[in-house]
């Protein structure tokens, strides 16, 4: 770390709880001290010293066409012109939600929010009032933002920093949430009817990015549509890191599931704060103004957000995200061949521009199997890598991304300082 980055992070520390705005990004999980980004362009960032990375962070997932993009930055400034924020229905609020649902036709009505956590908080409070029940099922290792009901044996931060569950959470609260292995239809079904006044919704990461990168089984997300359906409650899709990315229309593309409800972020925002949750129309309704249910927000649908995730979404084209997936096979394809050609226990996968991997032979099927994973190879390979360039996820529990402005020469040069920084943490 250089000494300019150093200064900023004494100086945060005076300010922030353990110098960050959000956990993950203290290195808790690597050890170290965090790099202070000052500018990014491209598939590359640069840290306040001005040393230059590779990015596979992306800003946890938005950048799907990379950093400062010029259709968003353009877009950004029209908008900004006209005015950063009104607190009234906007055009471009409409023309965002009319791109999401040519995309994603089961999201027939949808509510915008500023985050990942105000969606899925939103939709389970909606499940609840639909379905007049109290108790969800979530799964093992899945992070579907901070709110009380989800910090139950969560991924994300929550799993890096080795917390199984959050104080400040009511006992009488947790309660309310069963947990199940991911990819364990049998335990999720036992649950199920085993609840004595039924489950409200069954929620779900369709491809686990939370707790390292880990895929359903063929029949898992099929198995939960005939849960949800057996027992009444609502299937919701947390796509706020899958959507747009996995495949050209998320999930529902991917696995021919249909869930009730399915909450987006990231993506959508075109890295501004921006998130929806959205579904069968009959549910939707119950949203207050039409409904009893009450959700808002100020900022919600804000122009500028709006406008750079139209921005983002129309630059992304079925062709485009061709392109960004087989660039990312080829990426975990050449590591995968780096670790069998040098030993290294080792097991990776992708599915469109999201991918992940782990010092494990695998299979990883769940959060048990990634906990095998050896995190003190991967501390070391990720300072490696950060010492080559090659900026990854600070956390051995987090998929990783990639972008439009990711090249081909970009993937070989990350092919060969991944390469030495996989030999220097196996030495």
């Amino acid at each position: 770390m250089g000494d300019r980055s150093a200064e900023i992070m004494r100086r945060s520390a005076q300010l922030f709880p353990g110098g960050v705005n959000s956990p993950v990004r203290a290195f808790g999980g690597v050890g170290g001290t965090p790099i202070v980004a000052s500018r990014g362009q491209g598939a590359r960032i640069w840290d306040a010293d001005g040393n230059e990375y590779i990015d596979y962070v992306l800003s946890w997932g938005p950048l799907v066409l990379g950093h400062a993009h010029p259709m968003v930055l353009d877009a950004l400034e029209q908008a900004a012109r006209d005015g950063t924020s009104f607190g009234m229905p906007t055009e471009l609020e409409v023309s965002l939600g009319e791109l999401i649902v040519k995309r994603m036709p089961h999201v027939e009505m949808m509510r915008f929010v500023s985050s990942g956590t105000e969606a899925t908080m939103s939709a389970i409070r909606l499940a609840r009032a639909f379905t007049g029940r109290d108790a969800i099922l979530k799964f093992e290792g899945c992070y579907h933002g901070h709110a009380d009901s989800f910090l139950v044996k969560a991924g994300s931060g929550v799993a890096t920093l080795g917390l199984p569950n959050s104080p400040g959470v009511p006992a009488a609260l947790a309660e309310l949430t069963l947990t199940a292995p991911f990819n364990n239809l049998e335990v999720t079904r036992s649950l199920i009817r085993g609840a004595k006044n039924g489950v409200a919704a069954i929620i779900v990461e369709p491809i686990v990015g939370n707790a390292g990168f880990i895929q359903p089984l063929p029949e898992f997300l099929a198995g939960l549509r005939e849960i949800a359906d057996e027992s009444g409650a609502l299937l919701i899709f947390d796509e706020v890191m899958t959507g747009f990315r996995i495949a050209y229309a998320g999930a529902f593309e991917r696995f021919d599931v249909r869930a009730d409800l399915t909450t987006l972020g990231k993506v959508i925002g075109g890295g501004l704060p921006a998130a929806a949750y959205g579904g069968r129309r009959e549910i939707m309704r119950q949203i207050a103004p039409t409904g009893p249910v009450y959700q808002a927000g100020t900022l919600s649908g804000n122009p500028l957000a709006m406008a750079a995730g139209k921005a983002t979404l129309t630059a992304l084209t079925p062709e485009l995200h061709t392109i960004i997936e087989r660039r990312t096979a080829r990426l975990v394809e050449g590591l995968t061949q780096t670790a069998s050609r040098l030993g290294v226990p080792f097991t990776a996968g992708s599915a469109g521009s999201m991918w992940g991997y782990f010092f494990h032979e695998g299979p990883v099927v769940d959060f048990e199997s990634a906990k095998r994973s050896d995190v003190e190879m991967f501390r070391r390979f990720f300072h490696a890598a950060l010492d080559r360039g090659v900026y990854l996820a600070p956390s051995a529990f987090e998929a990783a991304f990639m972008s439009a402005a990711h090249g081909d020469a970009e993937v070989d040069e990350t092919l060969s300082r991944l390469e030495d920084a996989m030999k220097y943490a196996h030495a």
